[in-house]
């Protein structure tokens, strides 16, 4: 990390792991998260280059009544074949990475920079090519059976339905090798809090000491 730039933290998880209230709960505490899903969001929206290259590449049936891309009909799409996942995420990626750039350069002068991005570990490359490194990953981390009873919960699927999301996904367990801290989700509300203090207080100690 060059001197008096941010330290870059990824903050990562997987499907219905809680990755999103680990991230509002750092916005709360005054600290800058870029999110990964909101720029996915963005990028795709009508009028946008990656738009027209999506709609062209999977045909006008994930298009809603109002033109925009129907995300849960490609979400469907994409999770039950690998091919059209990859050829999704190569039209994408480069404008997102361009994205998350930008913003970094645009927060330079904050003390510490938290990026949400759902395939942290996977994009890890991707990243690089941008000149986006991390100091740190966090993971957030429940196991499996927990997982698939949120998710069944969450999105009101079946334990198959479930199942198929989660496995499109690295194994939590996989990611922890790469985790330098893991957040440990499954306890309360209150004890997640908890840890999340605590890692920023360790940081921000890191930093001043």
């Amino acid at each position: 990390m060059k001197q008096n730039s941010p330290k870059i933290i990824g903050i990562t998880g997987g499907i219905s792991t809680g990755k999103s209230t680990v991230s509002n709960m750092i916005r709360k505490l005054g600290y800058k998260v870029i999110d990964a899903d909101i720029i996915a969001r963005e990028v795709v929206q009508k009028g946008k280059p990656a738009y027209e290259e999506i709609v062209k590449c999977f045909g006008n049936t994930i298009i809603d009544e109002f033109g925009n891309i129907n995300r849960k009909e490609l979400g469907n799409i994409i999770f039950i074949d690998e091919e059209k996942r990859e050829k999704l995420n190569s039209i994408t990626h480069p404008y997102i990475m361009e994205a998350i750039k930008q913003s970094i350069d645009d927060n330079i002068d904050e003390k510490i920079i938290f990026l949400d991005i759902p395939l942290l570990i996977e994009a890890l490359d991707n990243l690089k090519d941008y000149n986006i490194y991390l100091d740190e990953i966090w993971l957030v981390y429940i196991d499996e059976e927990s997982q698939i009873q949120r998710l069944m919960e969450r999105d009101n699927i079946s334990r198959r339905e479930a199942l198929n999301k989660i496995k499109a996904q690295m194994p939590l367990e996989l990611k922890k090798k790469y985790a330098t801290e893991v957040i440990d989700n499954r306890g309360s509300i209150t004890d997640l809090e908890a840890q999340v203090k605590n890692l920023i207080g360790k940081t921000i100690k890191n930093l001043e000491g």
